[in-house]
């Protein structure tokens, strides 16, 4: 019984959101590092994709290369410190990570190049909203929510995600197998959505009309 208690802790949440990694990053887009074999995801915010495009005056602007570009300016070099907070259905890591006091997260939503999940965190709501008030980066443009983009394509994002899951990260203890999503704003906020049928953290429960899908982007008429 005592061992069984002390696993207990060692496994949940809380003990498991506790672990901090530190060193240099590589970059893969605005809200996405890799570091020590471990992909990880900036919490609380939701850049545009890598390959995602804006409409800025008349002319196409690739805010997603720029959104990269800014990242890699903030890590280049650094050591960078990651506190988890969770995993997603992928096994990537969600984290607030750090180089020295900067919080990267908080860069990308004051410079309006990623978009504040405040169902998530309301950490940067107000980084947001400086950012939206001065219309700069992706607020001075027309531009699609990062999750609209995602779930429009949702093969190409699925088949990416498995394919750059790191091989040390697919052979995680099978404490992470289990993913389990409170509700659809929370599998967004991670990326995740949408979900499909038999992928982990798929529930009936969140799929509404039965389609196999769930937490699918509302369809605007």
């Amino acid at each position: 019984m005592r061992w069984t208690v002390y696993l207990a802790i060692i496994l949940s949440p809380a003990a498991v959101a506790a672990q901090t990694y530190t060193g240099p990053v590589d970059v893969i887009d605005g809200d996405t590092l890799v570091m020590t074999g471990e992909r990880f995801r900036l919490f609380g915010i939701d850049a545009p994709e890598a390959d995602q495009t804006c409409i800025r005056g008349d002319e196409i602007w690739e805010c997603g290369k720029d959104a990269t570009a800014l990242l890699e300016s903030l890590t280049r070099g650094k050591q960078i410190a990651c506190e988890q907070v969770e995993r997603d259905s992928y096994r990537r890591i969600i984290a607030i990570c750090r180089s020295g006091r900067v919080d990267l997260a908080e860069t990308m939503a004051s410079t309006g190049m990623a978009i504040s999940l405040p169902q998530f965190s309301s950490a940067y709501g107000p980084a947001e909203a400086d950012a939206k008030a001065r219309q700069t980066g992706v607020w001075g443009s027309t531009f699609e929510l990062p999750e609209n983009f995602r779930a429009a394509r949702p093969e190409q994002f699925a088949q990416r995600a498995r394919a750059e899951q790191p091989e040390a990260v697919a052979e995680a203890p099978r404490a992470f197998d289990q993913i389990y999503y409170r509700n659809c704003a929370a599998a967004r906020a991670a990326g995740a959505a949408p979900l499909y049928r038999g992928q982990p953290g798929y529930r009936p429960q969140m799929d509404g009309d039965g389609d196999g899908i769930a937490c699918e982007p509302y369809r605007r008429r």
